[in-house]
């Protein structure tokens, strides 16, 4: 916004310290006028032994130039003391101000760290410096973001465009084969731009909330994904109460049925289970998803969430997914106000805990 030029504050704020300090003096010498001045005789008087009692014009014609005097000092001891106390109370915000500037340009690894006891203004340093740290990190979680996104969008179509290629200099290529890859890479870029999509729409929480049954959620997703799983020869298993929670039921569905995807795909084949339960746990809808598989390493469970990172490194199947799957849990969890909570199995595998604010309607 274009602001007109005006006076700063350290100005104002001197003005008002020697203005209170020239308005205490004028009251100082009213009470004196009142109590002092307004009681002598008005006229000369001459006491008992002859001597000429000090009256009131005698009294002002030596009080005036002092009092004046005291004004003119008080007004200048006001504006020079207003002046170094202004500008050392000020000095915290400009060292706020200086920061923003420097936030503005770009640089958000720039901190205030206002040294001192807390008072207001290491409060807005602190709170300032605390909102720096969480910018900088999601502006670097962006932009790793938008170049995973790229990488992963870039494969498909490369992929397409070499096919092209080959059935343009080789006509007598087999054509099912170059249609059949060219659907494969297709369908990847349409899953991972719609995964695109889905991860933007939960981030922006643009969704009609209602309650949800999320014991119906995941018997649907257990069923839906029941195929799947006994084509890997893994047991799935859907049990629980009812677990009412408030929320968009399209995000949510697509929340469970990301969690026993990812169960099931990262099993153990022919012979690995998934546990899918659901409950109420202290005025919190609970969905839990735990699954056999290999050990995972306590210090790798948080980049487990992270866009495009995977536990282990696989050849992209039909089902292995995009790399977003526990993204985008994570993302419509918070949307919803929840928490997530991964845990690791000792015998392998692993426990996600998705806890959401229950519906009162529950």
């Amino acid at each position: 916004m274009d602001r007109a030029p005006g006076p700063s504050v350290r100005l104002k704020l001197t003005l008002s310290y020697a203005g209170f300090l020239l308005l205490a003096g004028v009251l100082l010498l009213a009470i004196v006028w009142f109590f002092i001045l307004n009681d002598m005789p008005v006229r000369p008087v001459f006491n008992q032994r002859g001597h000429l009692v000090p009256n009131r014009a005698v009294l002002l014609r030596s009080f005036v130039p002092a009092a004046t005097g005291a004004m003119v000092f008080l007004l200048g001891f006001g504006l020079l003391g207003g002046w170094i106390l202004a500008g050392r109370m000020l000095a915290p915000l400009n060292r706020i101000t200086e920061a923003t500037r420097a936030a503005s340009l770009g640089s958000l690894s720039h901190r205030v760290r206002l040294p001192g006891r807390r008072d207001e203004f290491r409060e807005l340093a602190d709170a300032f410096d605390t909102m720096l740290a969480r910018l900088e990190a999601h502006v670097v979680e962006q932009r790793r973001f938008a170049a995973n996104a790229s990488h992963e969008l870039r494969t498909p179509l490369a992929i397409s465009k070499a096919l092209l290629d080959v059935a343009r200099t080789d006509p007598d290529r087999d054509t099912d084969e170059i249609l059949d890859r060219l659907q494969t890479a297709n369908t990847r870029a349409i899953d991972l731009t719609e995964a695109l999509l889905l991860l933007s729409r939960a981030e922006q929480r643009s969704f009609t909330r209602e309650s949800v049954d999320l014991s119906l959620l995941a018997e649907e997703a257990a069923e839906t994904l029941l195929p799947l799983a006994e084509k890997h020869g893994v047991a799935l298993e859907a049990s629980g109460d009812v677990a009412v929670a408030t929320g968009s039921p399209a995000l949510l569905l697509q929340l469970t049925m990301n969690l026993v995807h990812n169960a099931i795909i990262h099993n153990l084949p022919g012979r690995g289970t998934v546990w899918v339960r659901t409950g109420i746990r202290a005025g919190t809808a609970v969905l839990a998803v735990e699954n056999t598989g290999e050990v995972i390493a306590p210090e790798l469970l948080p980049t487990l969430t992270e866009p495009f990172r995977r536990g282990t490194e696989r050849v992209h199947t039909d089902h292995a997914g995009v790399g977003l799957g526990l993204a985008i849990v994570r993302t419509i969890t918070h949307a919803h106000g929840g928490t997530i909570t991964l845990t690791p199995r000792a015998a392998g595998g692993l426990h996600i805990t998705v806890e959401l604010p229950a519906s009162p309607q529950g």
